[in-house]
C-alpha cells in the first residue's frame, strides 16, 4: 500500500516536472535596439560593505544605448562604510545615481520602501532590480530589454550562485531548481513566483496596481507584486531561459543564514496562489516517501526512488546547458539530499513561528 501510494504521488511530480520543462522551455520574440525602453536599474543595499564593489562593477559594464539607462543605488540606512563605496565607485559615472532611504511611504518597511522610494525618482519605462551581492552579465540589462513586446509587462531571468563548494553548489542547483518551476508555471500562464534579484516590470504596470504602498505587506514583495499585476489580465507575463540575462548572487555562508532565507522564502509563501500549494505538497509528499526509503526495502520501492533522481536531473540538465552551469551538477546528489530535508522541516517551522530576520531587521 505505501509503494502504491508513492507511486501515485511520484507520477504527479513527474507530470508536474515535465510541464515545468516545457513552460521554462519556451520561447519568446525579441524587440529591435531602436524600440528598446528606457530602463531604471535599482538596486537597494543595506550593510553591504562586502559585496556591493562586486555589483557595482558588473552594473558598470552593462551594454545598451546610450542615454536610455539610469542606475540607482539605495543606500537602505547602512551601518558600515556601503554607502561611501557606493559614493567613490560612482563619482563622475553619469548613469549612476545614489540615494538613501530618506521617508517610509505608506506602511511600507525593509526593502520594498528602499525600492518604492526609488521609482519615486526613476525615469524609466521599464524598472529592473538585482541585489547588492549580486553580479549580472554585461548584457544583462540589454537581453532583458529585447524581451519588451508592446504587450508585456513583467519580466524575469535566471538566478544562479557562485558555486567553489558542496554547501555552496547545492544551494547553486536549489536556485536554478525552484526558478525552473517559477519560469514553467509563469510561461504557460500561472505564476507562482519570482525572484527579485532578477526581475523587471513595466512602471506602468507597478502604478496600475498602486505600487508597493498598496499592496500588503510581504517578506517577499517581488511575488507579492507579480501576482498582483498578473490579477490585472491586462499584461503578458514571461520568464525567459536566457543565457545573457543570468545573474549570478552570493550564497549563503552558514547553516543559519541559510535557514534564514528558506524561513523569509516560505513565510512569503504563505500568501502563494493555490496552485503554488499543490506543487509544494506533492513535493513534500513524494521527498518524505525518499526519507522513508530506508524503512521499506522492496525493489519496488528503491526503483521509485531511483526514478525520483531522473526526473529531478531530468528537470535541472536542459536547464543547466543551456545557463552553461553543467559544471555545477557535480553536486546533484548534495542538493538532494538538501532538498528531502528542508521542503520537510519548513512547514512546521512556518507553523509554529512566522518572525523573520532579514538584514538586521525583524518582521
Amino acid at each position: 500500500m505505501p509503494e502504491i501510494l508513492f507511486l501515485i504521488f511520484l507520477s504527479l511530480y513527474f507530470i508536474q516536472s515535465v510541464v515545468f520543462v516545457i513552460g521554462a522551455s519556451k520561447k519568446y520574440p525579441k524587440i529591435n535596439e531602436k524600440d528598446f525602453p528606457t530602463v531604471s536599474v535599482i538596486v537597494a543595499a543595506r550593510n553591504e560593505e562586502e559585496n556591493i564593489l562586486r555589483c557595482l562593477q558588473a552594473l558598470d559594464k552593462q551594454t545598451y544605448p546610450e542615454g536610455k539607462l539610469e542606475i540607482i543605488i539605495v543606500d537602505d540606512c547602512s551601518e558600515d562604510s556601503t554607502g561611501k563605496i557606493i559614493e567613490d565607485f560612482i563619482e563622475g559615472k553619469t548613469r549612476f545615481k545614489k540615494i538613501t532611504t530618506g521617508k517610509t511611504i505608506g506602511m511600507l518597511k525593509g526593502k520594498s520602501n528602499a525600492i518604492a522610494n526609488a521609482i519615486e525618482i526613476s525615469k524609466g519605462e521599464v524598472i529592473l532590480t538585482t541585489d547588492a551581492d549580486c553580479e549580472p552579465e554585461s548584457t544583462w540589462v540589454y537581453t532583458i530589454a529585447s524581451y519588451y513586446q508592446k504587450d508585456v509587462g513583467i519580466v524575469n531571468g535566471f538566478t544562479t550562485q557562485k558555486a567553489d563548494t558542496s554547501f555552496e553548489g547545492m544551494q547553486a542547483i536549489d536556485f536554478i531548481y525552484l526558478l525552473t518551476v517559477a519560469s514553467g508555471t509563469i510561461n504557460l500562464g500561472y505564476p507562482i513566483s519570482c525572484i527579485g534579484n532578477n526581475m523587471s516590470y513595466r512602471k506602468q504596470a507597478y502604478l496600475d496596481v498602486g505600487g508597493y504602498e498598496s499592496l500588503p505587506f510581504s517578506v517577499t514583495e517581488d511575488s507579492q507584486l507579480l501576482n498582483t499585476i498578473n490579477e490585472l489580465n491586462k499584461y503578458k507575463i514571461i520568464y525567459p531561459l536566457d543565457k545573457n540575462a543570468l545573474v549570478t548572487s552570493q550564497p549563503c555562508k552558514s547553516f543559519k543564514d541559510l535557514y534564514r532565507q528558506k524561513k523569509r522564502w516560505a513565510v512569503g509563501g504563505i500568501n502563494v496562489p493555490a496552485r503554488g500549494y499543490f506543487v509544494m505538497a506533492t513535493a513534500f509528499v513524494v521527498n518524505l516517501a525518499m526519507l522513508l526509503t530506508p524503512l521499506f526495502f522492496s525493489p519496488v520501492w528503491l526503483y521509485l526512488t531511483v526514478f525520483k533522481l531522473a526526473t529531478d536531473f531530468f528537470v535541472l540538465y536542459p536547464v543547466h546547458k543551456i545557463l552553461g552551469l553543467t559544471k555545477n551538477l557535480k553536486y546533484f546528489l548534495t542538493f538532494q539530499v538538501y532538498y528531502i530535508i528542508y521542503p520537510l522541516m519548513l512547514p512546521f517551522i512556518v507553523l509554529f513561528n512566522r518572525d523573520v530576520i532579514w538584514k538586521e531587521r525583524k518582521f
